[in-house]
């Protein structure tokens, strides 16, 4: 057996959200260099603010201005800054309690090291030279030798010019991932054009791709079995929207295919025909592009399609 595979991956997409009255003005104000939160029934402000109160659940929206200092309630030092975050160099992660707020922010400090931050140090805000409407516009804290001042939180009417409504975020998740011996065994024999899978020693059902345990028994499996390369539709897909980055004309199918000898369809893309002549049935194999590690789609191989009580169990 060779070595498990391992390799790292990224999952990222854009995160489009629509902004409510109160994080609207949020983010506007940042631009602007204002900092706003919200005041509860209780008489509480809440930095960032909220729509509703954690405590209570009623709908609150009276907004009010904190200053653009704070004190530090507690705090992390991050030695190795990852893509994506405040400062390239390190910094410590830090809860911000601004003057006239009762909650902390949670942002970047820009310190010279771990030992030059504690609980109570005083702080200000580091705004950015280019602002948009984001939390990024405050570029992160930095120590501040003043004293707060006590001063209330002013009444703000939350309105501004060109108020921002809705912003689109960058979700990314930076992973390493194994398959587990059972899809290691997989993914190399796709390298020769091979197709296998696992038989559970119970039920004796061929597992493809493999997990590594019968889904249906929970027991553990390790007997090779080679299966396809041909196989039968069993159900299929239209597919009208055109996937970013992914170079195929739409309309085009996406099917679940038994493979022969297999007891569990995988799926792939259907070429080679009209996408309104597939069919459940349809007799189709694999098509290999040059280097490819599997098969780029499968085609019709003209074969009389497949009896339905053939692959009814596999829908």
């Amino acid at each position: 057996m060779p070595e498990v595979l391992k390799a790292p991956l990224v999952v990222e997409f854009p995160f489009t959200r629509s902004l409510g009255p109160v994080q609207s003005a949020f983010l506007t104000g940042l631009r602007e260099r204002v900092v706003l939160g919200v005041r509860t029934a209780g008489g509480r402000t809440l930095v960032p603010p909220v729509e509703y109160d954690p405590v209570t659940a009623e709908e609150i929206g009276d907004l009010v201005e904190v200053a653009p200092t704070g004190t530090v309630t507690t705090w992390a030092w991050n030695h190795e800054p990852r893509r994506g975050q405040p400062l390239d160099t390190p910094f410590a992660w830090v809860l911000v309690r601004l003057d006239g707020a009762d909650t902390a922010l949670l942002h970047a400090l820009d310190a010279p090291g771990p030992d030059t931050v504690r609980t109570g140090m005083r702080v200000r805000v580091r705004w950015a030279a280019e602002r948009s409407g984001a939390i990024t516009d405050i570029a992160c804290f930095e120590p501040y030798d003043g004293s707060a001042t006590g001063e209330e939180p002013a009444v703000h009417s939350g309105e501004f010019a060109d108020k921002v409504t809705g912003i689109v975020a960058q979700a990314r998740l930076d992973y390493v991932y194994s398959p587990g011996r059972a899809q290691t065994g997989y993914i190399h024999a796709l390298s020769g054009r091979r197709t296998v899978g696992e038989r559970c020693p119970s039920c004796r059902k061929v597992y493809v791709p493999p997990r590594g345990a019968c889904p249906t028994c929970g027991v553990a499996t390790s007997e090779q079995v080679e299966v396809g390369p041909r196989g039968t539709v069993t159900t299929y897909c239209i597919v009208n929207i055109k996937a970013k980055n992914l170079d195929i004309e739409v309309p085009y199918v996406y099917a679940h295919i038994a493979l022969d000898g297999a007891d569990l369809a995988l799926h792939g893309r259907i070429g080679g025909i009209p996408y309104d002549q597939v069919r459940m049935g349809l007799r189709v194999e694999p098509v290999w592009t040059p280097g490819a590690r599997y098969p780029d789609h499968y085609r019709p191989t003209g074969e009389p399609d497949a009896d339905y009580e053939t692959y009814k169990e596999l829908l």
